[in-house]
């Protein structure tokens, strides 16, 4: 594929994971749009903050701005019986695939080239999981996934950074419903 024609679709979970990648590949001059499908995060006013959030760093940096559904009943459903998994358990296993497989989905749909996701960028996370569900997610859309790993090469201390400068909000959970 010609580097000129590809279009990237970024999944951003929340804006201190993403503002880095966002700069990064804006200023690079890569074609991408971001887009926020966080079926899991609760309540109704901690997604609609996250959304708002990434928007505004969308609009920083001249960056399309996609939403997807809200649906949690498909999430509650995936995840069914697992709420009281560790960090890092089934249930993450399960959440990741379920948004990546959507997002690949819209981006087969919609003519992107490939996508990839900031959902490995927290320490918290674990970047072989994001990375299976990822890889599942490609196959079964046919679609590449960039599978850098956002954390290395300063791409961390470059979330914390602009995190700060740029005062986002920086909220203290995933987003799985709260105990």
């Amino acid at each position: 594929m010609n580097k000129l024609n590809e279009k990237w679709l970024l999944l951003s979970c929340c804006a201190p994971c993403s503002v880095g990648v966002i700069q990064t590949w804006a200023q690079s001059g890569k074609n991408f749009a971001v887009v926020f499908f966080n079926p899991n995060i609760r309540p109704l006013s901690e997604y609609e903050k996250r959304r708002d959030e990434n928007k505004r760093i969308c609009d920083l940096y001249h960056v399309p701005f996609i939403e997807l559904e809200y649906d949690t009943c498909t999430w509650d459903a995936t995840t069914k019986g697992l709420l009281n998994e560790p960090e890092r358990g089934k249930r993450c296993d399960r959440c990741f695939e379920l948004r990546l497989k959507r997002v690949a989905q819209y981006a087969k749909e919609n003519g992107y080239t490939g996508f990839s996701s900031v959902l490995g960028i927290s320490r918290y996370k674990d970047m072989e999981q994001v990375n299976r569900a990822a890889q599942k997610a490609s196959q079964c859309y046919d679609l590449p996934y960039d599978f850098t790993n956002w954390r290395k090469n300063g791409g961390e201390q470059l979330r914390a950074a602009l995190t700060k400068e740029l005062n986002l909000y920086n909220q203290r959970y995933c987003g799985c419903k709260p105990k």
